[in-house]
C-alpha cells in the first residue's frame, strides 16, 4: 500500500523536517525548546505552537500506519509532545504561590511567567522585568491541553495536577475584565508597559474554557474527581466583550492579525459568522503585503527606523513605522489553514502560492519559514511613497519555530494526511454552526401554601417548596459556597474558586450529590441583598429578560430550567390579598407556551428532571475535604431561616396615643438629597407659597385624613424674593404627584460648586449649622417621640439623626427593649419595602450601605464593552473608573462620590444594573457613546420629571427618588432610546392597615410609559394626570377654554425639543457615526484644536491611527471637560462642520493656526441673533449656558437657518474659507 500510495515518504519527509527544525532543539530534561540555540529561553505560546505539529505528525503516524515501524514513530512522537506539555505544567506549578495569588487580584506581578529556562524550568527574569501576564498563552495551553487528552494522550499524571489545572481555569476565566500584555507582549503598542484588555487573549480564553469544561484529564482511566468543571457563565461573559471588541484587537490597535488565530484554528471562538467575516476582510484589507502580514498597524518591530537601544517608543515616532511595518509569513500559513477548514478552494490556493515564495531552501533541500520581513534601510523612503513597492529582506530567527509548525500542519492536512477533524476532536470547528430553538423550562414555586391556594383561585396549580422534596431548592448564594470547593488542594496551597458571584447559566441547571438532586434560585431573584427584587413589576421584568438570556445563550446538553418563587412579598397587600396583575398575567403567558418571543414550558420540578441539564458535584468527593465538606454541606441543608424581633410594628403603637407634635427633625431625609435643577430660575418661576398652597387644597378634598392628625411634612420651598418657606401638607405614600404638581421647567443646573457643598441652600443650613442644631434637639425627647409615632417618615428622620450623631452602636430603649439604632435602622428598610416607599428604601439602604449583589459585574460588563464610566454629580464630585475594580472598592467609590446623599449612591448602583442590563440586551441604545457619566443621568432624569411634571426640580428630585425601580429602569430606557413618554397617575385603594403608615386612604402612583405615534403627533412629552372619573366624560362637556390651554402646552412643548434633544445627547455623550475617525482627519489639517481650554495637538495623530479606541477617548476626555451637555452637543456639531469641511475639499485645505472650536460656536451666535433681530433686553433675558441663547440651543441642526448653517458661516468668518460680502459660503455644507 505505502509503494502505490507513497503517503510513507512524505511522512518520513516531515518527519526529517520536523527533527531538523523543531525536535532537534528539545532539551532531553526539561522538554522544553529555547528560542534559539544561543537563547535558553522557553517561551509557554511558543512552545505550544511549536508542539503542535509534533502532534499532528503523530496523528497522522497513527492514521496511516501500516507497519510497525510507522506505529513506533507515532508513540516516539506523542511522547516528545507529552514531555513539552509536561515540562510546561511543571514549570507552572513551581509558581503555584503566584497563581493562588492572581485569583484574587489579578494583579500583573501576580501572574505566571510567561518565559522559563529550558534546561532548568526554573524563571528567567524578575516579575516586573517582562510583561508576563500574557492570558493568550496560559488559554493555548489549556486549550491545546483539552485537544491533545481528547485525542487519546494523557499528559495529567496525578490528581494534584489537575487540581492545578482547575485553578489554571480560575487563572483565565477572568480574562473579559482582566487587561494583559497580549500575544506579542507588548500591551499599549508605544510598549510603555501598560496592559490593555486584547480581543486575542479574550478569545483564546473564551476557547478554553469551553473546550475543557466537563473533560476527564485521565482520559478513558479516569473517574469522578479527575473532571475538570468550569461555570459556563465565565465563557459567556468572554464571548460577549469579544463579539462587542472585534475586529479591534484593544484600545491601542484598531486590527491585529493575531485575531485570526481567534476566528479560526486553534481557537474558533467565534460563533457569529458575520462578525468572523469582518475581522477577517479587516485583517485582510488593513494588513496584507507581498512577503506577509503585518502584526498591527504602525508596528516598529525590528523596521529600519527602530531604535534598537530602547524597549519603548515615544507617542510621536508611531507614525514613523507606517507603511514600512515588517511583515510576518507565519500568517500566510494561518489563512491556508483556516480555508482548508472553512473548504475555501481559492483562498487556500493563494495563500499557499504566497507562503511557498516566502519559504528559504537549504542546500539540505529543507524549507524554512523566516521570523519576518523588513524593508532594507536604503529603501524606507521608496516604501513610504508606494507601499508594498520595494524588496524585503528575512531577517529574525530561521526557522521561526512557531510560523515552521503552522507551515508543517498546512501542509498534512493540504496533502490528505489529516483530516480538519483529526486535528479538532473537540469539534471546536463548529461553534459557529446553527443550533436548534432552546425551549425554557419554567418551574413556579409558592412560598407556603397560601400563596399555593391565592394562585390556585386564578385557575394556577403550582407547588410549595416542601412538595418538591425530596428535590432540594436553593438560594444561589448556597451554589457559590459550593464551588468554592472545586479545586481546593491543602498540599499544594490552593484555596479554591474565589467567591464571586454564580450567574444565570449556572443556576439554570440541576445538580447531583450523592443520591439527591439540588435546584438553585437564580442569583436576581434573592430579595435578602439589595432591594431590587422587592419590586413585583422589576422581577418579572427581570425574569422575562433571564428568559431571553438563555434562549440566547443557552449552550449545554439538555435544556435550560428557571425557577421562579412566588414570596409574599410579590403581594400588594389589599384586602383580598391578592396576587399582582402582573404576576398573573405573566403567568397565564408561561401558560400559552411563549413569552417575549422565546418558547417556554411551564411545569412541576420533577417533570424536568430528565430533560435538564445535570451536573454532577463529584469534587464534593474528595477524600482531602471530606470531613469539611461534611459539616459544610450538613449546615446547608439543615439551615434555620433567620427571625428577628419586631422592634418599630404597629401592633405595639397602637397601644399608644397618637403624637400630635411636629418632630424637630423634620424633613432631614429630604434635605439630604443633592439633585438640584437651576436655583436661578426656579426663584423666577416657582410659585408663591399662597399659590401652592390653593394648588394643593385641590388635591386634598379627596383625603379625609385631617392635617393635623395625619403629622405634616415641610417642603421647603423659595419664594420669588428668595426666601425660604415650609409648607405643611399631610404625609403620603412618597409615590404621590399631588404632592408637587406646580412649578415649571427648569435646565439642569451646571454649579461649578460641589453638589453637597455650599452652593446648596438646603445643605447649607442642615449640614454647616449641625452644632446649632445639636444644641437645640433634645435626643431623649427624639427617642420618646420615636416610641410613640407611627409615620413611618417620622420614624425615618428620627432615626435618620440619631444614626448620624450617635453612631449605628448607639443603645436605644423602644417599648422596654434595647436594640442599636442599625437594628432600628435595618427594620425601618424593611418596613419601607413592604410598603413600597422607594424613597425611603434607597435612603435606608443608602445608610446600611448596602451594595448591589453584582454591581461589580454590571460595572465590568460596561467597562469591558469600551465604555468609561463616572459615577457622582459633576463637576467636583465625579469620580471617572476605567477598569474593573473589586466589589467593595466599587461600593466605596460610588459612596465618597455622593457624600452625604446617601439615598443617590443607592439609585447610582441601581442604574448601574439597569445599564448593564440594557447594554448586554440592546447594545445599539450604547452607540457612539464612550463614557456613560451617571451623575448626569440622574440630573437629566429629574430635568425630565421637571418638565413632564411641570414641577420644580426639588419637586422632581423627590419623585425620581420615589419612583418604582421598574418605573425608574423605564424612565432610563427612555432617555437612553430617546423616545418621547408620558408619566401618568392612578389612584389605588388603600388598606385600614395602609393607613396607619401613610395616613391617606387614596394613592397616585407615578407611571412612566411610552407616548404612542398618535399621540407624540399631536402632544409632545404632556402629563396625563388627569383622573380616571374626568377622563370618561362626554366631549360634549369639554371646556374650550380647556382645549386652548392644552394646545399652548403643546406649542409650548415643541418650542423646546431640540434643547431637550441637545440635553439629552449631551449628557449621554452621544456623538455622530464616525465622528471620531473624522476628528483625527481634521487634526491632521491644522496645528490642532482648542475646546473650552483644553489643547487636542497635532501630534496625536502621529501617535494614533484613526480608528484607534485611543484616540476617541483622548476627543472624549477634553470634550467631559463641559459641564453643560447642550454647550458640548453644540461643539459636537461644530466639530461635525470642521469634518465636513476637510471632506469635501479633496485635501486642498490646510490651516497653519490652531482653531479654536468655543470661538466657532459663540460666533454663530452673534451672527443667528444678528440675522433674528432680536431685542437686547430679549436678548439678555434669554442667555443659556455659556451665554448662548436658548432659542440658539432650540434650533434644528438642518435647514436654511438651523445651526449647521449658521456654524458653517462662523466657520468662513473665522478660518481662511473664500466667502462673499454677507459671510456666505458656497460649499457643499453650508
Amino acid at each position: 500500500m505505502r509503494n502505490r500510495s507513497n503517503s510513507g515518504v512524505r511522512l518520513d519527509y516531515y518527519q526529517r523536517l520536523l527533527n531538523k527544525t523543531i525536535l532537534k532543539y528539545q532539551n532531553p530534561v526539561t522538554g522544553l525548546l529555547p528560542a534559539s540555540e544561543e537563547n535558553s529561553h522557553a517561551w509557554v505560546r511558543d512552545n505550544v505552537y511549536a508542539v503542535l505539529s509534533v502532534w499532528a505528525l503523530a496523528l497522522a503516524y497513527r492514521k496511516t500506519a501500516d507497519l510497525d515501524e510507522d506505529r513506533a514513530k507515532a508513540y516516539e512522537l506523542e511522547q516528545s509532545v507529552v514531555k513539552l506539555m509536561r515540562g510546561l505544567l511543571r514549570c507552572m506549578m513551581s509558581q503555584v504561590e503566584k497563581l493562588e495569588r492572581f485569583k484574587h487580584t489579578q494583579h500583573v506581578n501576580d501572574s505566571l511567567h510567561a518565559k522559563y529556562c529550558s534546561k532548568t524550568g526554573k524563571t528567567v527574569v524578575g516579575d516586573q522585568a517582562w510583561g508576563h501576564l500574557q492570558i493568550d498563552a496560559t488559554s493555548l495551553y489549556i486549550l491545546s491541553l483539552a485537544q491533545m487528552t481528547a485525542s487519546g494522550l494523557q499528559i495529567i499524571f496525578t490528581l494534584d495536577e489537575v487540581s492545578f489545572v482547575q485553578n489554571l481555569i480560575f487563572y483565565i476565566e477572568t480574562a473579559y475584565r482582566t487587561p494583559d500584555y497580549g500575544i506579542w507582549e507588548r500591551g499599549d503598542k508605544t510598549n510603555h508597559g501598560l496592559p490593555e484588555l486584547n480581543s486575542s487573549s479574550i478569545g483564546m480564553a473564551k476557547a478554553a474554557l469551553e473546550a475543557i469544561n466537563e473533560l476527564d484529564l485521565f482520559g478513558a482511566r479516569g473517574g469522578p474527581l479527575s473532571v475538570v468543571h468550569v461555570l459556563p457563565d465565565e465563557a459567556q461573559q468572554c464571548q460577549a466583550i469579544l463579539l462587542s471588541m472585534l475586529p479591534r484587537e484593544s484600545n491601542s490597535k484598531e486590527i491585529d492579525a493575531a485575531l485570526l488565530t481567534v476566528i479560526s484554528f486553534p481557537a474558533f471562538a467565534v460563533d457569529d459568522g458575520e462578525k468572523v467575516e469582518e475581522t477577517r476582510d479587516s485583517i485582510v484589507t488593513k494588513l496584507e503585503g507581498k512577503y506577509g502580514f503585518c502584526r498591527f498597524l504602525r508596528d516598529g518591530y525590528k523596521t529600519a527606523r527602530e531604535d534598537p537601544n530602547r524597549l519603548h517608543y515615544e507617542p510621536w515616532e508611531l507614525q514613523v513605522f507606517e507603511r514600512i511595518e515588517c511583515q510576518w509569513p507565519m500568517f500566510f500559513a494561518l489563512f491556508v489553514l483556516d480555508g482548508l477548514f472553512n473548504g475555501r478552494e481559492e483562498q487556500v490556493k493563494k495563500y499557499s502560492e504566497k507562503l511557498d515564495s516566502v519559504m528559504i531552501k537549504t542546500d539540505e533541500g529543507i524549507h524554512l519559514l523566516p521570523e519576518l520581513y523588513a524593508v532594507h534601510k536604503e529603501m524606507v523612503e521608496q516604501e513610504y511613497k508606494t507601499p508594498n513597492s520595494q524588496k524585503r529582506e528575512a531577517i529574525g530567527r530561521l526557522p521561526h519555530r512557531w510560523g515552521q509548525s503552522l507551515y508543517i500542519i498546512s501542509k498534512l492536512v493540504q496533502e490528505g494526511f489529516l483530516s480538519p477533524g483529526e486535528l479538532d476532536p473537540l469539534n471546536r470547528r463548529l461553534v459557529s454552526e446553527p443550533k436548534p430553538d432552546i425551549v425554557v423550562q419554567v418551574v413556579i414555586l409558592a412560598e407556603d401554601e397560601f400563596i399555593q391556594s391565592k394562585l390556585w383561585e386564578h385557575g394556577i396549580k403550582v407547588q410549595t417548596m416542601e412538595e418538591v422534596r425530596p428535590l432540594q431548592v436553593f438560594p444561589a448564594s448556597v451554589l457559590t459556597q459550593i464551588y468554592s470547593l472545586l479545586g481546593r488542594n491543602k498540599k499544594m496551597g490552593l484555596t479554591g474558586r474565589p467567591k464571586n458571584e454564580i450567574g444565570l447559566l449556572a443556576t439554570s441547571k440541576l445538580y447531583t450529590y450523592r443520591d439527591q438532586i439540588l435546584a438553585f434560585i437564580p442569583q436576581t431573584a434573592d430579595e435578602h441583598q439589595f432591594y431590587l427584587p422587592k419590586d413585583t413589576l422589576l422581577k418579572l421584568d427581570m425574569f422575562a429578560n433571564d428568559v431571553g438570556f438563555l434562549s440566547s445563550y443557552w449552550g449545554s446538553l439538555g435544556r435550560p430550567l428557571l425557577i421562579f418563587p412566588v414570596s409574599t412579598n410579590l403581594n400588594y397587600l389589599d384586602v383580598g390579598h391578592n396576587p399582582p396583575g402582573a404576576l398573573i398575567g405573566t403567568i397565564k403567558k408561561l401558560q400559552s407556551g411563549y413569552i417575549a418571543g422565546t418558547r417556554v414550558h411551564l411545569g412541576n420540578l420533577a417533570d424536568f428532571v430528565t430533560t435538564s441539564c445535570i451536573t454532577k458535584l463529584s469534587f464534593l468527593r474528595d477524600p482531602s475535604h471530606s470531613e469539611e465538606v461534611k459539616h459544610f454541606v450538613g449546615d446547608i441543608f439543615n439551615r434555620i431561616p433567620d427571625t428577628r424581633p419586631r422592634l418599630l410594628s404597629s401592633s405595639r403603637i397602637k397601644t399608644r396615643p397618637r403624637s400630635h407634635s411636629k418632630s424637630s427633625v423634620h424633613g432631614i431625609v429630604r434635605r439630604s438629597r443633592s439633585i438640584q435643577v437651576d436655583p436661578a430660575q426656579a426663584k423666577e418661576r416657582v410659585p408663591s407659597p399662597p399659590s401652592l398652597q390653593e394648588s394643593l387644597k385641590k388635591f386634598e378634598r379627596g383625603i379625609t385624613v385631617d392635617r393635623e392628625q395625619s403629622g405634616g411634612v415641610p417642603i421647603p420651598t423659595t419664594s420669588a424674593h428668595g426666601r425660604s418657606h415650609d409648607v405643611e401638607f399631610p404625609i403620603q405614600r412618597p409615590h404621590s404627584p399631588n404632592l408637587h404638581l406646580k412649578g415649571s421647567l427648569h435646565p439642569l443646573h451646571y454649579s461649578h460648586q460641589s453638589p453637597c457643598s455650599s452652593s446648596s441652600p438646603q445643605l447649607f443650613h442642615f449640614f454647616h449649622q449641625g452644632t446649632k442644631q445639636e444644641s437645640i434637639i433634645n435626643v431623649d425627647e427624639l427617642v420618646e417621640q420615636l416610641n410613640n409615632t407611627e409615620v413611618l417618615h417620622e420614624q425615618a428622620d428620627i432615626i435618620h439623626y440619631l444614626y448620624l450623631h450617635k453612631g449605628p452602636d448607639w443603645e436605644i430603649t423602644i417599648d422596654g427593649k434595647k436594640c442599636y439604632i442599625k437594628e432600628l435602622l435595618v427594620e425601618l428598610y424593611e418596613k419601607a419595602g413592604h410598603w413600597k416607599h422607594w424613597g425611603l428604601v434607597r435612603h435606608t439602604a443608602g445608610l446600611l450601605k448596602k451594595r448591589v449583589e453584582e454591581l461589580a459585574l454590571a460595572a465590568t460588563d460596561l467597562l469591558v464593552r469600551q465604555k468609561q464610566l463616572s459615577v457622582g454629580l459633576p463637576p467636583d464630585r465625579e469620580r471617572v473608573i476605567m477598569r474593573p475594580l473589586p466589589p467593595d472598592e466599587l461600593a466605596k467609590i460610588i459612596f465618597d462620590a455622593c457624600g452625604e446623599d446617601l439615598s443617590t449612591a443607592s439609585l447610582t448602583q441601581e442604574l448601574l444594573i439597569y445599564l448593564a442590563m440594557f447594554i448586554r440586551t440592546e447594545p445599539k441604545l450604547f452607540n457612539e457613546m464612550l463614557r456613560l457619566r451617571v451623575g448626569l443621568i440622574i440630573q437629566v432624569m429629574a430635568s425630565e420629571l421637571a418638565r413632564t411634571l411641570k414641577c420644580t426640580g426639588d419637586e422632581a428630585s423627590e419623585h425620581l427618588m420615589n419612583l418604582s425601580p421598574f418605573e425608574m429602569k423605564t424612565l432610563l430606557h427612555h432617555i437612553l432610546s430617546g423616545k418621547e413618554f408620558v408619566i401618568s397617575t392612578g389612584n389605588i385603594q388603600q388598606t385600614q392597615h395602609t393607613q396607619e403608615h401613610t395616613n391617606v386612604e387614596d394613592e397616585c402612583r407615578l407611571s412612566v410609559s411610552t407616548k404612542k405615534v398618535g399621540e407624540e403627533a399631536t402632544e409632545f412629552a404632556r402629563l396625563s394626570r388627569k383622573p380616571h372619573a374626568k377622563m370618561q366624560k362626554s366631549i360634549h362637556h369639554i371646556d374650550p377654554n380647556d382645549l386652548e390651554k392644552d394646545d399652548e402646552g403643546v406649542e409650548s412643548d415643541r418650542q423646546g425639543q431640540w434643547l431637550r434633544r441637545r440635553r439629552l445627547d449631551g449628557a449621554l455623550n452621544r456623538v455622530p457615526v464616525g465622528f471620531y475617525p473624522r476628528v483625527w482627519k481634521v487634526l491632521k489639517m491644522c496645528h490642532g484644536l482648542v475646546i473650552e481650554g483644553q489643547h487636542l495637538p497635532h501630534s496625536l495623530t502621529r501617535e494614533m491611527t484613526p480608528g484607534e479606541f485611543k484616540f476617541a477617548l483622548h476627543v472624549e476626555m477634553v470634550l467631559n471637560r463641559i459641564p453643560q451637555p447642550e454647550y458640548r452637543q453644540l461643539m459636537v456639531e461644530a466639530l461635525m462642520v470642521l469634518t465636513l469641511l476637510t471632506e469635501n475639499d479633496n485635501s486642498k485645505l490646510s490651516f497653519s493656526t490652531l482653531i479654536y472650536v468655543d470661538k466657532i460656536v459663540q460666533t454663530a451666535n452673534a451672527i443667528y441673533l444678528k440675522d433674528q433681530k432680536i431685542p437686547s433686553d430679549v436678548m439678555e433675558h434669554s442667555k443659556g449656558a455659556a451665554g448662548i441663547s436658548l432659542h440658539f440651543y432650540d434650533t434644528a441642526p438642518s435647514g436654511r437657518f438651523g445651526t449647521m448653517s449658521y456654524l458653517c458661516r462662523a466657520l468662513a468668518t473665522i478660518l481662511p474659507i473664500p466667502v462673499d460680502k454677507d459671510a456666505n459660503v458656497d460649499c457643499a455644507v453650508s
